[in-house]
């Protein structure tokens, strides 16, 4: 089953694909939406959703996940992050995905074991879980994160369904 995870942002919107075939997790291609800084806002969110809506029609993944965004103390910076953060939810659900959403916490629990990971311990745990991924990019690492916490989560959930289902329930 191919996934993808987004990280939104109004500057740069990272997104990652991954492979899930049972236990095992392959990266397929990873990368980030940029937005021109100058352009007013509706063109900076026209360019994160055709950037987005782009990478859906070439990896066609099965379903889609978001990292859910957290309030800043700047209360402009929380509206701006939540209107990308929208866009992120729009363009894989105008594909008819599945779109799942993620607090950040719970993507470096599932991913590096502890919630309050820093960026660096969460690319490094995304290099060791996906072998042959090599980004630069803190964006697109944390977007392969929430593809990782999704893949987890869609097992665990599938896993009980299957469990529910033979016990009769």
């Amino acid at each position: 089953m191919r996934m993808l995870g987004i990280d939104p942002g109004l500057r740069a919107t990272g997104w990652g694909v991954i492979d899930v075939d049972g236990n095992r997790l392959i990266h397929v291609a990873h990368g980030v939406v940029k937005s021109d800084r100058t352009a007013p806002l509706a063109v900076r969110l026209t360019q994160l959703h055709g950037g987005l809506c782009a990478v859906v029609e070439q990896y066609r993944p099965a379903s889609a996940a978001v990292e859910e965004t957290f309030v800043n103390k700047n209360p402009r910076s929380t509206l701006s992050l939540g209107q990308a953060r929208g866009v992120a939810l729009l363009a894989p659900a105008l594909s008819g995905l599945e779109v799942s959403e993620y607090a950040a916490n719970l993507i470096k629990k599932s991913v590096v074991g502890s919630g309050h990971a820093d960026k660096r311990q969460v690319a490094a745990m995304v290099h060791r879980l996906l072998p042959g991924c090599l980004t630069t990019s803190s964006d697109a690492a944390d977007a392969l994160a929430v593809a990782i916490c999704h893949a987890h989560h869609v097992q665990t959930r599938d896993r009980w369904a299957a469990a529910q289902a033979v016990a009769g329930r």
